[in-house]
């Protein structure tokens, strides 16, 4: 029997590849296919329940891998928890939708990648959703007086919203607390971010309160196009491939769908969405990546690229729950799966969709400058610790790659205007891991809790994801190597500690019982030490992975050119968070979905497509 022949075939049915294969099939001339290795779980109500999110970390809908020991992290495995669903990770991330800062995606440009800047991708945001309408008597609620967001021309097929309870006040106190401080950010546009506190979005329907994913917002919309096909609980293998005139180009796709091993021919493009663990790994097994890898894999090599699967970067966050004033509501009774707490929760999701269920508590953001290295005198002992680590000065492409985001990085840390730290809010104790004998409790505990969470932003540190085997079904080696550079550690420190200081400062320390109570233990810090200690112990990834085909020119160790186009294999292109070469500054959702919108805009122009 021959196989059905597509335009494009698209691997992952994720974030991106959703997004792709949408924008692609609107000219109906075209035929595509998108291979999804999970379910589609879009009306399961983990999925569409905003709080219920945590259920599906290690479920069916999550691939739940996890790193090697990490040597900086006492020697921890830590969870990669990756959406394993027709939707990917935005069917079960936390639903956070915050920008980019712009310096940073400028930096995307100085790295070699033409047309890749803020000017040319903000349009690709405003494509992607539409803001939410607010009356102008809730904005002071929000703390979001100023905010622009009429002004915006957003159409896109996600539907945001500023979660939660309007009237609960940490909002306000946060945006005044920093006002305070003198981290208020000044231009209040979301596609305008700079640095200092804002109020989040999040991908949640404004009106029935339910998650927006790539699949409830750009698929289900459209997913009766006769010209677009998907394929769930199917796992694309490896890319075939053929040799024309000398030159390497892809013709399908092996896929395994119910114990079976079957191929897809494409006659256009293979594009790859299938993630920053798995898109590497997709390529490796197709004969594409370090040659000396695939060899010691017994597996053929068609292109010598070293840069496929390196470059990983990943946020790491660290958090401190004080105890609460006793009049301020939090989540912990659901954290505590309480009963009564339960129930009343599922009564007002279900009857008014309104209530605890409808958000997961995160709605207050900072994004900051490391705050103790602008104080008088230490910005000398920064610049310092930056020399001592400077990647040596050697040619070979990832001695040079290196030394060019080290260069990027230094100039952000270096720059009170730009932010090195995200600091953000959550209204419930955050359960972290703890050590043995520390005094800290393993599991959720009496009383209510307000969480001050510190996310590194601009990591130094690099690892990477490569097979274990040339088998498809066997799970990848990931190694972050987080914290490996000695400058990630210091920084990472520094913001922890400065998050005392903003749990005592008025107004948001109205909030708190004073003197501060911590439910950790060991999260009381007295110095850079115990910092330190306590992000070995305590840390987590935020699951921001990205970098591992990374979008630089084949001599610094890219994987893909500035058409996203894989090096030696014009046919095929990666278009997900492995090929943004510099990651976000926070979350990655909201760049996902921008860098998607304007891969799918190349791949038209290539073919004069609507």
């Amino acid at each position: 029997m021959t196989s059905p022949t597509y335009d494009f075939v698209v691997v992952g049915g994720g974030t991106a590849g959703l997004v792709v294969a949408s924008r692609l099939s609107e000219d109906p001339s075209q035929r595509i296919l998108v291979i999804e290795a999970g379910s589609n779980n879009t009306d399961d109500p983990r999925v569409k329940t905003p709080a219920l999110y945590s259920a599906l970390m290690g479920s069916e809908a999550d691939w739940n891998f996890h790193t090697q020991p990490q040597a900086q992290l006492k020697g921890r495995s830590i969870t990669v928890s990756q959406g394993k669903a027709l939707g990917g990770s935005s069917s079960i991330n936390s639903q956070i939708f915050v920008p980019p800062n712009k310096d940073l995606v400028d930096s995307w440009e100085t790295l070699g990648n033409d047309g890749w800047n803020w000017s040319t991708l903000r349009d690709y945001f405003s494509k992607a959703y539409t803001a939410p309408t607010v009356a102008e008597t809730e904005e002071r609620k929000l703390g979001i007086e100023g905010w622009n967001l009429r002004g915006q021309a957003s159409s896109g097929p996600l539907q945001l919203s500023f979660p939660g309870d309007f009237d609960h006040p940490i909002r306000q106190t946060w945006e005044e607390t920093f006002k305070t401080i003198g981290y208020s950010m000044p231009d209040k546009t979301f596609l305008n971010s700079s640095i200092g506190s804002f109020s989040c979005l999040t991908t949640i329907h404004p009106v029935n309160k339910e998650r927006c994913s790539s699949a409830s917002s750009y698929y289900n919309p459209i997913k009766g196009r006769e010209n677009l096909h998907l394929l769930t609980n199917a796992v694309a293998e490896r890319i075939i491939f053929e040799n024309v005139g000398g030159l390497l180009r892809a013709s399908g796709v092996y896929y395994n769908h119910e114990n079976t091993t079957h191929s897809v021919a494409c006659s256009k493009e293979v594009i790859v969405a299938a993630g920053a663990v798995q898109s590497p790994k997709l390529l490796e097994l197709s004969g594409i990546g370090n040659r000396e890898l695939l060899g010691r894999h017994g597996i053929e090599s068609i292109k010598d690229l070293p840069g496929v699967g390196e470059n990983l970067q990943d946020h790491l966050v660290a958090a401190i729950s004080f105890e609460a004033m006793d009049d301020v509501r939090t989540l912990d009774a659901l954290v505590r799966q309480e009963p009564d707490a339960l129930s009343q929760a599922v009564q007002d999701y279900t009857t008014k969709q309104a209530g605890w269920l409808t958000s997961m508590g995160l709605w207050s953001y900072a994004y900051l400058p490391t705050m103790q290295y602008f104080s008088i005198g230490n910005q000398g002992k920064l610049k310092e610790l930056l020399e001592q680590h400077r990647p040596p000065a050697q040619h070979d492409p990832f001695h040079l790659r290196d030394r060019e985001f080290y260069k990027l990085a230094e100039e952000t840390l270096l720059n009170p205007k730009r932010p090195s730290g995200c600091t953000f809010s959550v209204v419930a104790q955050i359960i972290s891991p703890v050590d043995p004998g520390s005094g800290s409790p393993a599991g959720p505990v009496e009383g209510n809790f307000v969480s001050l969470v510190s996310l590194l932003s601009q990591p130094l540190s690099r690892g990477n994801v490569h097979i274990s085997s040339n088998k498809p079904t066997d799970a990848p080696t990931i190694d972050p190597k987080y914290l490996s550079n000695p400058v990630d550690m210091d920084i990472f420190a520094h913001n922890i500690l400065y998050l005392e200081t903003i749990a005592r400062c008025a107004p948001f320390s109205n909030l708190l019982k004073q003197p501060l109570k911590r439910r950790d233990p060991a999260s009381n810090l007295t110095d850079l030490d115990a910092a330190k200690n306590f992000i070995e112990s305590s840390c987590i990834s935020m699951w921001h992975y990205g970098g591992t085909c990374s979008m630089l020119p084949e001599g610094k160790g890219g994987v893909v050119d500035p058409s996203l186009r894989v090096y030696g294999v014009p046919n095929v292109r990666v278009v997900d968070s492995s090929a943004v070469p510099l990651i976000s500054n926070a979350n990655m959702q909201s760049v996902v979905y921008a860098f998607a919108e304007r891969a799918a805009d190349l791949i038209k122009d290539t073919y004069g497509l609507v």
